[in-house]
This record gives C-alpha cells, sequence and structure tokens, in this order.
C-alpha cells in the first residue's frame, strides 16, 4: 500500500502473545449483526487472505510497528509497539475496556524504551463493546502518526491509571443492557442534559484565577421554551453588554446562535437571534481584532471553520470568510501570543471520539492564511483536550480553560497552564479543576467565559420533557432541580 508521502506500507502475520476471551470474539459477532448491521470496523479480525494482497513484496523496512502484543520483535530494525497501562497485551485493554475505562496509550520505541508518544482514547462516543474497541485502535493509529511526525522527541508518559475491576464480557453486556433500559425510560421522560447559562458581575478575581466557583453569587438566564441555552460567551462592546449563547431546540434538534443583552443589573429583555445556519451551530466564540468585532461559531456539520463580522451590534453578523475548509472541528478558540494568532479545536476523522484530539493551527493574521501545527494532532486526551472558553493571559501567563470529558461529555472543566507553544511544540499543565457544587448546583459544567466584569459559566440538569412539568420545576430552586437531575 502507497500512502501519502511516498511512504509504502506492507503487512505481515506474525504469532503475537496477546489472545482475546472467546466470550469477548463471540460479543462482538453479536454486536456485529445487532448494532451495526454487519458493517465494517476497525475492530473486525482480518484473515490470512485478507493479509496477503498487502504483503511486502521484498525489501527491508525503514520501521516496523509492532502490532502482535508482545512477541518477539524483529531483530535489525527499529520498532515502535503500543502498550496499554504499562502492558503489550491488548488482554489489558481489554479488562480496562470491560471496566468503563479507557487505558493509557504509549507507543515506545523497543530496545531504548523511550517513550514516542502517549494518548487516552475518549469513549464518549462509542456504543457497545465495538464502538469503545474502534475508539481505541483509532487513537493507537493517530499515536503513530504522532511517534513518526517526530522521531527525536520524547515525550513524558502519561501517569498510570487505576488497576481495572477485571469484569467479563456477559457482566459488560447485561449492564449495557441495563443502561438501555435505564436511558430508554429517561428519554421519554426528560431532557437528560439540560444545559443553563450562568452570569454574574464580578469585580473581583474569577474562576480562572481562583480555580473555583467563588465569589458574587451565580444567576440563571432565565429560558422560556422547549430549548436549552450552552456555551456562553459575553462582550462589552462599545459600552453595551451583552452574552451569546447557544439555543438548541428540541424539537428541530439544532443549535442556533442568540445574544441576551444586559444593562447594569443584568438581562434587560429578552434573547434574540443572531445567527442561523442550514446547519448546527454553537460555541460562539468572541474576538476583538482592528476596531472589529468577530465571532468563529462551531459549525463542525458544515466541514468548515467560518468567521463572522458583526455589522451591527448585537443581532446584524455576516459572513467574512472560510478560515479552514475539509475540517470536522468543533470549539475552535483563537488568541494571540508571540506576535501570531494561534486555534486550538478538537477534531474527528469519521472514527473515535469528538473530545479527545487537540488541534492547533497558527496564522499571522486573523483571517489567515491558517497553517497546521507540526503535530497534528498536539495531543489524545479527553481530560485537556476540548476548548471551554477564552484563552486568557495573567501575569504573563497563557491560562487555558478545557472540557474534562474523560468520564462523560462536559462533567467538569480543568484550567490548564500553556508552558510552551510554538509551530513545533506545545505543551501545558492542570493548575485547578472546576466541578459544580452549591454555588452552581448542576451536574456538568463545560464553559467558562468572562468580558471585563460580565463572567458566565453553564451546567446541565434534567427537566421534564412535559410542558406543565416544566412549569412545575421551573418554581424549584436551582438546588432542588440539581437533585432531581
Amino acid at each position: 500500500m502507497r500512502m501519502s508521502g511516498g511512504a509504502v506500507v506492507s503487512f505481515r502475520l506474525q504469532p503475537g502473545a496477546s489472545t482475546w476471551p472467546r466470550s469477548a470474539e463471540r460479543l462482538l459477532r453479536v454486536e456485529r449483526r445487532v448494532l451495526r448491521r454487519c458493517r465494517v470496523a476497525l475492530c473486525d479480525r482480518l484473515l490470512p487472505a485478507d493479509v496477503a494482497v498487502m504483503r511486502s513484496t521484498g525489501g527491508a523496512p525503514d520501521l516496523v510497528l509492532d502490532l502482535t502484543g508482545g512477541g518477539a520483535p524483529p531483530k535489525g530494525h527499529r520498532v515502535l509497539r503500543p502498550r496499554y497501562d504499562g502492558s503489550e497485551s491488548e488482554a489489558v485493554a481489554l479488562a480496562a475496556l470491560l471496566d468503563d475505562r479507557s487505558p493509557t496509550i504509549t507507543i515506545e520505541e523497543l530496545g531504548s524504551g523511550r517513550v514516542c508518544a502517549s494518548g487516552i482514547a475518549s469513549l464518549e462516543a462509542s456504543t457497545g463493546l465495538t464502538g469503545r474497541v474502534e475508539n481505541l485502535f483509532s487513537r493507537v493509529a493517530a499515536l503513530f502518526e504522532i511517534a513518526l511526525a517526530s522521531p527525536r522527541d520524547a515525550h513524558p508518559a502519561l501517569p498510570e491509571r487505576e488497576a481495572p475491576a477485571h469484569r467479563g464480557p456477559v457482566a459488560f453486556f447485561l449492564r449495557g443492557l441495563a443502561r438501555h433500559g435505564l436511558r430508554t425510560i429517561q428519554n421519554v421522560s426528560v431532557h437528560a442534559t439540560h444545559w443553563q447559562v450562568g452570569w454574574r458581575f464580578n469585580y473581583g478575581p474569577g474562576v480562572l484565577e481562583t480555580g473555583s466557583l467563588d465569589g458574587p453569587r451565580w444567576h440563571t438566564l432565565e429560558e422560556h421554551d422547549a430549548s436549552f441555552f450552552a456555551d456562553p460567551f459575553p462582550v462589552v462592546w462599545k459600552g453595551r453588554p451583552c452574552v451569546f449563547f447557544e439555543r438548541y431546540d428540541y424539537q428541530t434538534q439544532k443549535g442556533t446562535i442568540f445574544g441576551q443583552p444586559f444593562d447594569l443589573h443584568g438581562p434587560m429583555g429578552a434573547p434574540q437571534l443572531a445567527l442561523e445556519e442550514p446547519w448546527h451551530l454553537s460555541y460562539p466564540f468572541l474576538i476583538e481584532h482592528e476596531g472589529e468585532l468577530y465571532m468563529v461559531p462551531e459549525a463542525s456539520a458544515s466541514g468548515a471553520i467560518s468567521i463572522y463580522r458583526c455589522a451591527g451590534f448585537p443581532f446584524i453578523w455576516e459572513k467574512v470568510a472560510d478560515l479552514l475548509t475539509d475540517i470536522r472541528a468543533a470549539d475552535s478558540t483563537i488568541f494571540r501570543h508571540g506576535g501570531r494568532f494561534w486555534m486550538t479545536s478538537v477534531t474527528r476523522d469519521g472514527t473515535g471520539g469528538y473530545s479527545d484530539t487537540l488541534t492547533i493551527h497558527h496564522a499571522p493574521d486573523l483571517l489567515g492564511p491558517w497553517q497546521p501545527h507540526a503535530h497534528r494532532p498536539v495531543l489524545i486526551d479527553p481530560r485537556v483536550a476540548r476548548p471551554a472558553g477564552a484563552v486568557v493571559e495573567r501575569d504573563g501567563v497563557l491560562l487555558r480553560p478545557v472540557q474534562d470529558c474523560s468520564t462523560a461529555y462536559g462533567m467538569r472543566v480543568a484550567v490548564t497552564r500553556i508552558d510552551a507553544l510554538t509551530t513545533e511544540k506545545f505543551a501545558q499543565t492542570p493548575v485547578a479543576v472546576i466541578e459544580p457544587d452549591s454555588r452552581w448546583p448542576a451536574s456538568r459544567i463545560h464553559t467558562v467565559n468572562r468580558w471585563e466584569n460580565l463572567e458566565c459559566i453553564d451546567g446541565a440538569v434534567s427537566t421534564p420533557r412535559s410542558t406543565l412539568l416544566r412549569g412545575v420545576t421551573r418554581a424549584l430552586s436551582p438546588r432542588e432541580l440539581w437533585r432531581l437531575g
């Protein structure tokens, strides 16, 4: 097989050390018929006849990617091999997946023991054991790409994870059935993740500085129909404050961008539509540049990252350009550093989770041309990849809020400190974790933003689908709603 860049890839079957339990093999076969209707997946086993057409025509390889799971490595070649929670055996990875956990993946150079890449796959978009294995293997392939792109770089290994409980495939299957039944009942009666926008005027240190929700009391932006509000971005433009956010309509199952004007006391009037496209919009990132206000909303379904200029504040926006095309990117966040513009996004190439793969682009100007970072992707880790709001500078330090999606989408926000950022390097260190508590009683939190003294967050609660019951729950306090959720 000839790949891009002129590389030729060939395959060779070789006995390995890893064997999967027959019960796991049977479960994958059942899921292939029931869940995937015999569609191809990355976890499908290849037969010797399938590999025969891809075998080498001869010659010594420059590099061997060893997937045997601990077999004797080829001699006389540079060999890279994946490890799962420190083990070469795929059985260890399988045990972690059956325990509802994603193992730490490292790509190690045999002989030297050097870690060339490491990461953790997100399981948020997976269905059954098949989906989890497919997510895992898709990220193994991406980590091989990272290792090959930076052959001389040594990557620090991620901390080892807790040991799995060694549940078997049968127990996994039964738990999956029980969860499916509970979700079905829940989906009939409530919207399980109904996001709400919180706001406050804050004249002191905020969430990013304190690493907590301490400070003035949070207020909830009032909703009026069968929708939720999420991803708030406040702005004070020419003395006029406004909060832009995603409004998701449960009936159309589509997001649009709304704006809520504020005065010195709080929301002023009802929110109004600011931007709508044929596709879903969310995460209305805002940035000021050369006296103009711009918005870069998430529009991954469009296959592009587009930028809009405010032609009449706050509800008139016109499209300026597509900054990037042919890309499935979410939560693109732009900031200035070192004389350049930088854009962080999470990307997906058709497989795997939506929140574990961080991609960075850079440009000399806001409108481009945008170029990819030398490492594509920069990292794979659902705990610290997905943006959760604008990057801010405090005392010369760049603070980057990120979503921690390691257990589920948007569970909490982590604050990371960017330690290195060039066209060839990126490093960050988590410095705080922000979770919902009595000051913002919700089950999840995934966006933190501030413009001057107007600070916003969001959180998720469960709300009834019935209009009558929604009226009842509006009379309850946020903490009571949290308990119901």
